[in-house]
């Protein structure tokens, strides 16, 4: 009888386990991913896309002076195939755990060794290889969803109604 009860609760568990996983492109912060290029340099961002959904997002949703994902679900991922230069400080090639700590005018932006984690519940700063300071600006208008752009040199993200410009080099 025992035996029975362990292959039926198996069966059960193995036919269920697939509708449990989420294709990323279903969630509600659907996965996204930005590429451009840095002097020879190329960046890709991997990040989930949450929306503003008529929320107060910054200094209330993600209160100012704590660590952010930099998007929802996983860690957002950062990967640079060559060396770079982030805001004149150096930054060997490789995928990083990209994060930050949101201010009302200056952040402070995290490449974090450990890129491949849940959010952040297990970041770690002594796994930090890199934290810069930038500055925070207002956007014109709402940012509904959460967006990455490489461009002309420079990684940026645009949420709300905040916009912070990372230079590359």
């Amino acid at each position: 009888m025992k035996t029975i009860h362990f292959f039926l609760a198996t069966a059960l568990l193995a036919t269920s386990l697939p509708s449990c996983a989420q294709d990323k492109q279903s969630r509600p912060s659907p996965a996204a991913k930005a590429t451009g290029k840095a002097g020879k340099a190329t960046i890709t961002i991997d990040y989930s896309s949450p929306a503003v959904k008529g929320r107060k997002i910054f200094g209330d949703l993600l209160p100012y002076g704590k660590i952010w994902r930099a998007g929802a679900n996983e860690a957002t991922i950062f990967e640079v195939d060559s060396d770079v230069k982030v805001e004149g400080q150096s930054l060997p090639k490789g995928k990083y755990g990209f994060f930050a700590i949101p201010g009302e005018g200056e952040w402070t932006v995290v490449f974090n060794k450990t890129w491949n984690q849940w959010g952040s519940y297990r970041y770690k700063q002594e796994e930090d290889a890199l934290r810069v300071k930038v500055a925070a600006k207002k956007t014109s208008q709402l940012v509904e969803n959460l967006v990455y752009a490489v461009e002309n040199g420079k990684v940026i993200l645009r949420w709300e109604n905040t916009e912070v410009s990372i230079r590359m080099e």
